[in-house]
């Protein structure tokens, strides 16, 4: 591992232990200071997500669908770039961005993969914490092969995936209801205002704004919601998850995706269960967004 990147990537590590004091001083000045109501049984689930996660499952579950592809895209690549300019860190950055765009979109169309992405939407209230949920089956998913053209063109994964880390980092501060709109910055960057967007289940804001640090592809493709001032945003799962066990929330779309397929009357029913858009029935009855909205 080139030095930089093994810094980097010691790096966040250390950011772990800050990231959940930020979660929790918000959590604390929201209760005590603003008076606000806040979760704190929704909080220590998403705690309970992120620290089974990094110190359980990454550790001792280390499989994941996507390496024999990442393994074979790093033998097979077209070339090798060498990182050792600022050309080439913003091509790496720009190619994770539009990776990642792809990534979110899919998992918000796909079922398969929201099934995974489904538990960081579950919080029902906006905060800090709701931003290191993420579920602990990304890896049996195939998440990663989203970034596997970036390692066949010549990046190294080793340098993608800690590129991908800063992305998901920078993302952590997103997730507040109480940042306003940032002027122009709203153009290129994806903002706390462009992420309400993205989490709130109002039917008007559904499937939208799946930039990382970027807004600028959902521009690009048509995926851009703004924040309307009369339309507060409603969070959560367009129908709310009420349970805070952790792994009642980690498992839940999966089990509801098992049901789905066994009670299927078809193959082509039971392929759209798990490849279709989340929500879809056979007789057309579902929660597909476009339907909700």
């Amino acid at each position: 591992m080139p030095p930089a990147f093994a810094a980097l990537t010691d790096a966040l590590v250390y950011s772990i232990p800050i990231v959940i004091a930020v979660a929790t001083l918000e959590a604390l000045v929201l209760t005590f200071v603003a008076r606000r109501p806040y979760d704190w049984r929704s909080y220590a689930a998403s705690l309970a997500d992120f620290l089974t996660r990094e110190f359980g499952v990454r550790r001792f579950l280390a499989f994941s669908l996507a390496v024999p592809a990442i393994g074979w895209a790093w033998q097979h690549r077209l070339t090798t770039v060498p990182l050792n300019g600022a050309l080439a860190f913003a091509l790496l950055f720009v190619g994770q961005e539009f990776c990642y765009y792809w990534f979110h979109r899919t998992s918000h169309r796909v079922r398969w993969f929201w099934a995974t992405h489904a538990v960081h939407h579950s919080p029902n209230e906006f905060t800090l914490a709701a931003a290191y949920r993420f579920g602990l089956t990304g890896a049996l998913s195939g998440t990663s092969l989203f970034y596997v053209p970036l390692i066949w063109l010549g990046f190294p994964p080793v340098a993608v995936f800690a590129t991908l880390s800063l992305n998901l980092l920078y993302q952590f501060w997103l997730h507040t209801d109480w940042i306003p709109k940032l002027g122009w910055l709203e153009y290129v960057l994806n903002t706390p205002s462009h992420h309400r967007v993205h989490h709130a289940s109002n039917p008007h804001y559904l499937d939208a704004n799946y930039g990382g640090v970027l807004i600028v592809f959902d521009r690009l493709f048509g995926t851009l919601v703004v924040e309307q001032n009369d339309m507060p945003c409603r969070y959560g799962l367009v129908k709310p998850l009420l349970t805070n066990n952790p792994f009642e929330i980690a498992f839940h779309e999966w089990l509801a995706m098992a049901r789905d397929v066994w009670q299927a009357k078809s193959w082509r029913h039971r392929l759209a269960f798990v490849f279709g858009p989340p929500g879809w029935r056979p007789d057309g009855d579902g929660l597909v967004a476009r339907a909700v909205r």
